[in-house]
């Protein structure tokens, strides 16, 4: 059995995530940092007949990654790994406009860099040992296109408006978090990319999805899970250490 740990999957890509992959067959070790969100997650699937199973996992505390590990560790194996856990915390508050750069307080940058930096390195690095157990070891970072050097110096790209300095320079961080790992696991069967879903009509900037849910550019977590699961799932002369989007490869 193929079995997989996606973090912050009690909500948005996260949770279509999971269920994608459960759909697959595959057991889901389903993360959260809040134990009542994760389970109600858990129920939500177990009642469509999806393995599924909570695991507590903090990406930001140390002791929470650990002892995710080791639970996962003790129940068996880990073949795939999804470092969705993410915030977006450097918007002007109920908007989708950015914090100026010069207004942006430094602790705002700081928690962006535990979650959505920090956070990742540490799970990877405590679940690698079992990904090597793995016959075909995958792991994706979910990344933003926002993360791109070459969108953001595209003056005629038109989400260039609401780039964020702390969520964006995050990003672009996680991304060469990517290429670090795929470099050192270039003689491995492990394969690690970073995975933008594309812009997708959830809660992580603060906005009601509900009100831009299906609205153009504006995807839904169920599409930009699919993305996600395609590079989850990729056969063995797939590629690694790359960027990719929706329509394919992103430029870094």
């Amino acid at each position: 059995m193929t079995i997989a740990l996606v973090t912050g999957a009690n909500k948005g890509i996260g949770l279509a995530v999971a269920r994608n992959l459960a759909r697959r067959g595959i057991k889901v070790w389903l993360g959260a940092r809040s134990e009542q969100r994760g389970r109600d997650a858990v129920e939500l699937l177990r009642a469509e007949q999806l393995d599924t199973e909570f695991v507590l996992l903090d990406v930001t505390n140390q002791n929470s990654i650990a002892a995710a590990a080791e639970r996962i560790a003790s129940a068996g194996a880990l073949d795939i790994l999804v470092n969705n856990a993410g915030i977006m915390n450097d918007m002007v508050a109920g908007t989708l406009n950015p914090i100026l750069p010069s207004q942006l307080p430094l602790n705002t940058v700081r928690e962006l860099y535990d979650t959505n930096v920090f956070g990742a390195i540490e799970v990877i690095q405590r679940t690698l040992p079992l990904l090597r157990k793995s016959s075909g070891g995958r792991i994706v970072n979910v990344s933003s296109r926002f993360a791109s050097f070459a969108h953001q110096t595209d003056e005629k790209w038109p989400p260039r408006s609401i780039s964020t300095l702390g969520y964006s320079s995050a990003k672009a961080a996680l991304n060469m978090v990517t290429v670090g790992f795929a470099y050192e696991l270039r003689d491995t069967t492990i394969k690690i990319n970073a995975v933008s879903p594309g812009t997708t009509a959830t809660d992580l900037s603060g906005t009601d999805a509900r009100k831009l849910a299906g609205k153009p550019g504006f995807g839904t977590p169920e599409r930009g899970a699919e993305t996600v699961v395609t590079y989850a799932l990729l056969p063995a002369a797939g590629p690694s250490g790359r960027f990719f989007g929706p329509d394919g490869e992103l430029s870094w």
